[in-house]
């Protein structure tokens, strides 16, 4: 008796250690997504903090994200006009408090076209951009904004600043943007690097370049800071890309197996978080019912279908025997099935380099891989195309501008290259190799009559 109670003392010790260790593996779960796993509701909720870049970059954001059904983009965004205003502090505070009455799941933030100002320390002294001290401060008020929304697991996109068309002012975005790319790494958020997108071919300043679809557009406004709509489209293209990657990682961490209680089971399977083995049952007996005269199911399931041959052979003593065979055929879900007998749309052709993923059923993946097209070469071989050096990855990916074919219209090379010279067979002068009269057509020959031609 004594025995018993020591065991259950023991067990009753055991028991918050145990809970504390399968919290810890949710929080490892939640941990190897750079986005939480799961939103309220399924549905991600992004706003748009910052200026007016913040502005132009929600615009662009409506019309890239406005098919997934996954994100819901606000209508308009939170205006908070700088770091180094005079009345940031007062608008953290208050952007604290509404994010808490309403917690989004991402922020997209972007700002800084404000922040070129001087300060003044506690002792009057006046602090020039750029400065170490200025640097400093510009740091510690980026790292308290990206700490606060740490705290309440919010998943920041911090936007770096594009190049700017007064050599001055550029060279005060690179450093502002070296601040921001260290504070959003040590604080574990994204810092999405736009400044490299929108140079020239020669690295420097230029309102035009190529769109969405390698169109040569104006992209920047007169003033050469902020974005035309063009250019905020391409902007939130940067975004996008990064936030469709971490999605697809949620959503495989979605996937990993959990430790199997209910409240686990509810939050990737909402209302069928215990499958009974009754359940089980009936579903099969429902299935084998619904299967019709072709074996398949009225869902489109393939049931199983076994099989059995039987072969003669001869044994080693040289008597003839039945071998009996079993053909093994398991069910196959309808989602396999229509994956397998998928065709490609004739009118949207799946991109080079593209990674298909499909769901299946016991809730694996399927992943396929669209291969580039092989184009013919010397000797007979096939090679491959990377597709990082395919057009639409260079262009959309890399934000290259692709070079013309020479002659066409957009060939816009100067100088001009030379023509290539064109070779000339010299022609004989009969003058030099024969007489004159050689030159002269020579006359032809007189008719003969019919008379002439009888007396002959």
């Amino acid at each position: 008796m004594v025995r018993r109670l020591f065991v259950l003392l023991a067990m009753l010790i055991a028991w918050p250690f145990v809970q504390a260790g399968v919290a810890h593996a949710q929080d490892d779960l939640a941990g190897l997504s750079f986005i939480t796993p799961f939103p309220k509701g399924d549905v991600y909720r992004v706003a748009v903090l910052g200026d007016d870049m913040a502005e132009g970059l929600l615009y662009g954001l409506q019309e890239t994200l406005q098919t997934d059904a996954r994100l819901q983009v606000p209508p308009r965004h939170t205006v908070m006009n700088g770091f180094m205003r005079a009345d940031h502090a007062e608008k953290a505070v208050g952007l604290e408090e509404d994010l808490k009455r309403d917690r989004p799941e991402i922020v997209v933030l972007m700002m800084g076209a404000w922040d070129r100002v001087s300060l003044r320390n506690s002792s009057g002294k006046k602090i020039r951009v750029g400065t170490a001290e200025w640097r400093t401060e510009y740091g510690q008020r980026v790292d308290r904004l990206l700490k606060m929304m740490k705290r309440l697991n919010i998943a920041v996109y911090l936007v770096g600043l594009p190049n700017v068309r007064k050599y001055d002012a550029n060279e005060d975005v690179q450093m502002m943007n070296e601040v921001l790319r260290e504070r959003a790494y040590l604080n574990g958020m994204k810092f999405i690097d736009t400044y490299a997108g929108f140079l020239d071919e020669d690295g420097g300043f230029s309102s035009w370049g190529p769109d969405l679809t390698g169109k040569i557009v104006k992209l920047r406004d007169g003033e050469g800071i902020y974005f035309t709509m063009a250019g905020n489209r391409k902007l939130a293209h940067f975004v996008e890309r990064d936030m469709r990657r971490d999605l697809k990682q949620a959503r495989a961490a979605r996937s990993l197996p959990l430790a199997g209680n209910e409240a686990e089971q509810a939050k990737i399977n909402p209302g069928k978080a215990v499958i009974k083995e009754t359940g089980k049952a009936s579903a099969s007996a429902t299935a084998e019912a619904a299967a019709g005269p072709s074996g398949s199911t009225g869902t489109g399931d393939q049931p199983s279908d076994n099989g059995r041959i039987s072969l003669k052979t001869v044994n080693p003593s040289g008597r003839e025997e039945v071998v009996t065979i079993d053909i093994v055929r398991p069910a196959i879900p309808a989602s396999v099935v229509a994956l397998v007998t998928r065709k490609e749309s004739a009118d949207k052709a799946s991109q080079m380099g593209q990674v298909l993923v499909d769901r299946i059923a016991e809730g694996l993946n399927v992943m396929s891989t669209v291969t580039p097209p092989t184009s013919a070469m010397a000797g007979g071989l096939r090679g491959r195309l990377s597709p990082t050096q395919s057009p639409y990855y260079r262009v959309l990916v890399k934000g290259e501008r692709l070079a013309p074919r020479p002659g066409r219209g957009d060939d816009l090379v100067w100088p001009r290259p030379e023509p290539e010279p064109i070779e000339v067979t010299p022609v004989s002068d009969p003058l030099e190799t024969g007489s004159a009269a050689d030159l002269l057509p020579k006359p032809k020959p007189a008719p003969t009559s019919n008379k002439k031609r009888k007396a002959e």
